[in-house]
């Protein structure tokens, strides 16, 4: 079914007023799930927001709960989230890092006890439009076992890049599993097999299908024994650096809750390169797309190309959202 964004953004914040959430929040967390399905995301849009109002219920959000500082180093700060929204903790800290950065040339928010963000490549668009460098990342529960071993012990804690451009922002945005947990579930919906083998199956086989994969959440690395390793040294240092939970004591609850997370912004207008910056991301961008691809009609894209064409898509004939999701989140509306 297709679904205008107006429409989606107004049910969105009247759901979550429902919720008691502030005026304000209410609106950010109606404008982030949007813009994030607008953008192609479902799955860390519209089809996390009946989750997300479960985890209300259960308190596992804390629905007046807001990220704060609690100790400062320069231009490093942290910050706990106190079990508050993701999204209103990650926009906060994001903001605080720009702010850092513009001040000092670079700065660095690291922030534990908060819940999942929803899609990091928001933040790193945050940055983008602020005109500054980010490089961002979380921990999760484990959800892949670590390269070699049968259950999952690490995390695919989400890695974002994001560069301010012109002519359209580079945002990357992945997960270190194959597939991020939420698009595999996207493909379930569907009732689609993944086009790549996305983790074990019950008898330790690699599979391309959602159910056998989400049935122990065992995903496979990027990468293999390289995002195994990727995944442990990001555990690890946003662990050390906000002074929160690592994966393994995020194991020991029952819900995935209290995560830590690291916001890195640089301000590259410091170097007063006078458009060196967008001459060289041109240069990059365009020999990139100047070789012939393996197959013929496909297309070749930098970080965040394709989703800037299906938000263009999406703005142009409204958002296609699954429908079982829109009665969930209608029945939550309408209750």
């Amino acid at each position: 079914m297709q679904i205008s964004p107006e429409k989606m953004k107004k049910v969105l914040y009247e759901l979550f007023m429902k919720y008691k959430f502030t005026n304000r929040n209410a609106k950010l967390l109606a404008n982030v799930f949007t813009e994030s399905t607008l953008d192609g995301i479902s799955s860390h849009g519209i089809n996390r927001v009946p989750l997300f109002i479960e985890y209300i219920k259960r308190g596992i959000v804390k629905i007046d709960a807001e990220a704060e500082k609690i100790a400062s180093f320069g231009n490093i700060e942290r910050w706990d989230g106190k079990q508050g929204s993701g999204i209103i903790n990650a926009t906060k800290c994001s903001n605080r890092a720009i702010e850092l950065a513009k001040e000092h040339g670079m700065g660095m928010v690291a922030l534990r006890n908060t819940n999942h963000w929803m899609r990091g490549g928001t933040y790193g668009k945050q940055a983008a439009n602020a005109n500054c460098i980010s490089i961002l990342f979380t921990n999760t529960k484990p959800n892949m076992p670590p390269w070699g071993g049968k259950d999952s012990r690490i995390g695919n804690n989400p890695f974002v890049v994001s560069i301010p451009r012109k002519k359209g922002h580079v945002v990357l945005d992945m997960a270190l599993s194959q597939f991020s947990f939420g698009k595999i579930n996207d493909y379930r919906l569907k009732g689609e097999k993944l086009p790549y083998q996305g983790g074990w199956d019950d008898n330790d086989e690699l599979s391309n299908d959602p159910d056998k994969i989400l049935s122990k959440e065992r995903g496979l690395p990027i990468g293999y024994w390289k995002g195994s390793a990727l995944s442990m040294v990001l555990d690890m240092l946003a662990t050390i650096l906000s002074a929160g939970n690592s994966t393994y004591k995020i194991n020991s609850k029952e819900i995935e809750t209290a995560i830590s997370q690291v916001y890195i912004c640089i301000y590259p207008k410091v170097f007063k390169d006078n458009g060196l910056h967008e001459k060289l991301l041109e240069e990059i961008i365009d020999f990139t797309h100047d070789v012939e691809p393996i197959s013929p009609g496909d297309t070749i894209y930098y970080p965040g190309e394709r989703s800037s064409q299906t938000r263009a898509k999406n703005l142009k004939e409204d958002i296609f959202v699954n429908e079982s999701i829109w009665q969930k989140i209608m029945a939550l509306y309408e209750k």
